[in-house]
């Protein structure tokens, strides 16, 4: 899991059926633009976000497209995955800080998430 949901590298959409996976895509993101990834995925058959964290503006826009947003959530994707399938997947606050970057007047570079030696830091 990205701690940044709109600067991750990729997003993996996963079909489930009956407490089963059914389906599995790896689709890289468009861009972190305001507004345009929610709408993205929602066009993609989307219907819950699992991830580090979000700004509320995003949290606002999926709720608005009728989709359901898990924040707090760490580890690599396939445990995150089973632990959401077995029912035991809880989530919390967000990981990643979103006092400055686009939308407040400064080009963010880095994430303010406690992760300091994330890739996306580097």
């Amino acid at each position: 899991m990205f701690p940044h949901f709109g600067r991750c590298p990729v997003f993996t959409i996963v079909d489930v059926d009956g407490g089963s996976v059914v389906g599995r895509r790896v689709i890289p993101n468009p861009g972190h633009q305001p507004g345009f990834i929610p709408r993205f995925l929602s066009e993609q058959g989307v219907q819950l976000v699992v991830t580090g964290g979000m700004g509320g503006r995003a949290q606002d826009i999926f709720r608005e497209l009728g989709m359901e947003t898990i924040l707090g959530i760490s580890g690599p994707v396939d445990a995150v995955i089973e632990r959401f399938l077995a029912g035991t997947l809880a989530g919390g606050a967000s990981l990643c800080n979103h006092g400055s970057g686009k939308g407040h007047g400064i080009e963010k570079t880095v994430c303010d998430h406690p992760h300091g030696d994330h890739p996306h830091n580097r």
